[in-house]
């Protein structure tokens, strides 16, 4: 018994001090799309902070890119948190990689809020771009903490690039 309440206590504590690293993170809708970019964001073979990342996401959030096929056929995936780290960390470990936001766009109505999100990619930090889009967030406040609820997002390409408005003078 006294086993358990030893495991308990440490679980605990590991959580509150997760919850007490990134809890700025989470304060506002700038923070934590500020969060979501640099959590993924690093030299190659630099691990990213996952804990971090997770944090930000309600349990059943969604991760999804769209792509096209050679064919054309306009498709797209859908990871869960957990899903999407598996996906990512090998590459991330092996390639540097940076995200920024270029410009935002916020839609909010009471605890929901919608972030149509430009950015940029690179290998280094100040490399060259290597990739651009937009990332559509949907977030949730639950008044204590927003949440990321998922992560919606398009490539630009040469056929389809990214409209002025979307761009802040960039």
């Amino acid at each position: 018994m006294n086993k358990l309440l030893l495991i308990g206590i440490i679980f605990l504590g590991v959580n509150v001090n997760v919850k007490a690293q990134y809890e700025s993170d989470v304060e506002s809708i700038d923070s934590i799309i500020e969060a979501l970019y640099a959590s993924i964001s690093g030299e190659a073979g630099a691990d990213r902070d996952w804990d971090r990342f997770k944090y930000l996401f309600i349990p059943e959030a969604k991760l999804m890119p769209t792509g096209i096929t050679p064919d054309g056929k306009v498709i797209y995936r859908t990871w869960g948190v957990e899903e999407y780290t598996e996906q990512v960390t090998d590459y991330f470990k092996q390639n540097g990689f940076f995200e920024t936001e270029l410009s935002k766009e916020v839609v909010q109505y009471r605890y929901v809020a919608h972030v149509f999100s430009t950015y940029e990619s690179r290998r280094t930090e100040e490399g060259e771009v290597i990739a651009r889009g937009i990332n559509s967030i949907q977030l949730f406040y639950d008044n204590d903490r927003w949440w990321i609820v998922s992560v919606f997002w398009a490539g630009e390409t040469n056929d389809a690039p990214i409209p002025d408005e979307y761009l802040d003078g960039q």
